[in-house]
């Protein structure tokens, strides 16, 4: 740290500590307010969002120091999950990227209301269960690969959810599916590419639905995920041979700037990998180019 504060000629790095009532909001406001010229976020995914929550607008911009299970923003943005040296020397010698954040007002059973921002995804249904459901003790040992055994315990135990939803004001329609999910970039942990075409900075946001259309819907996700799009979009004969491939609809793609949708029962909903609660609705919009954040000019190949 304090070589690059050198070579950069900035004043010493001023340090805060998450705690259980701050996941980093409040913290990230205060480094603002003295004066801030970036905030580097150690953590998880559930740190950089809580920071991103205060940055927002703000012109400051995030370094991202990627400490958490998933690393989800810290994937997109290409930055090497395994390099820390190369992360802090982005904060102090980087440039700006300005990207979207996806804004998200959850209706709680009680009617009361609170926003919140994502930078990657938010989600009603399979994976939200599968979050609430993701024993602790198995993500310590494991990692992102715990979401995988609740995941698999979620889709044998519950059912389908049955959703109404709208986008760009659009009538609402009614919709049964797996899981419904507003994403703001498309790669998971283990290089899942859920969502081929989401771009960071396209001032637009992605509603992806995982539908059931027959005893073998998983394995035609499947097949949509991890077939077509992690392997077959790499090339361009590969992109050719899936305009030949008859969609089975059982992945869903669509585009929007605003959007909202409603559950007849209150559902899990998570951002970013985190539980937040139970809704019975949520809308919102998306906010472009709304986070400033840190990178390296070698990272742009990976995003």
């Amino acid at each position: 740290m304090q070589k690059y504060e050198t070579r950069a000629g900035w004043a010493p790095t001023q340090w805060y500590e998450t705690t259980e009532s701050d996941a980093g909001t409040g913290l990230a406001i205060r480094a603002v307010e003295a004066g801030a010229s970036v905030v580097l976020t150690s953590g998880g995914d559930g740190t950089v969002r809580a920071v991103a929550e205060a940055l927002r607008g703000s012109g400051v911009p995030m370094a991202v120091i990627p400490q958490g299970t998933g690393n989800l923003l810290a994937r997109n943005l290409g930055a090497p999950l395994d390099d820390i040296d190369g992360a802090v020397r982005a904060a102090f010698l980087g440039r700006n990227r300005a990207i979207d954040l996806g804004v998200i007002t959850i209706i709680r059973p009680d009617e009361s209301e609170d926003e919140h921002v994502f930078l990657v995804l938010a989600g009603m249904g399979l994976d939200a269960r599968a979050i609430t459901a993701t024993r602790s003790s198995l993500k310590k040992r494991l990692g992102w690969l715990a979401y995988v055994d609740a995941g698999v315990r979620t889709i044998f135990k519950d059912a389908p959810l049955q959703i109404h939803y709208s986008v760009d004001s659009a009538p609402a329609k009614a919709l049964t599916v797996y899981t419904v999910m507003i994403g703001n970039c498309g790669v998971l942990p283990g290089g899942v590419l859920l969502i081929p075409d989401a771009v960071l900075d396209d001032g637009r946001l992605d509603v992806v639905a995982l539908r059931p259309l027959g005893p073998f819907s998983w394995l035609r996700i499947w097949h949509k995920i991890g077939w077509e799009n992690g392997v077959l979009r790499k090339s361009r004969a590969g992109r050719k041979m899936i305009d030949l491939i008859n969609d089975t609809r059982s992945v869903s793609y669509m585009k929007a700037k605003q959007y909202a949708l409603a559950v007849p029962h209150p559902e899990p909903i998570q951002l970013d990998g985190d539980d937040f609660g139970l809704a019975v609705a949520a809308n919102g919009v998306v906010d472009p180019g709304a986070l400033i954040v840190r990178v390296l000019p070698e990272w742009a190949a990976a995003v």
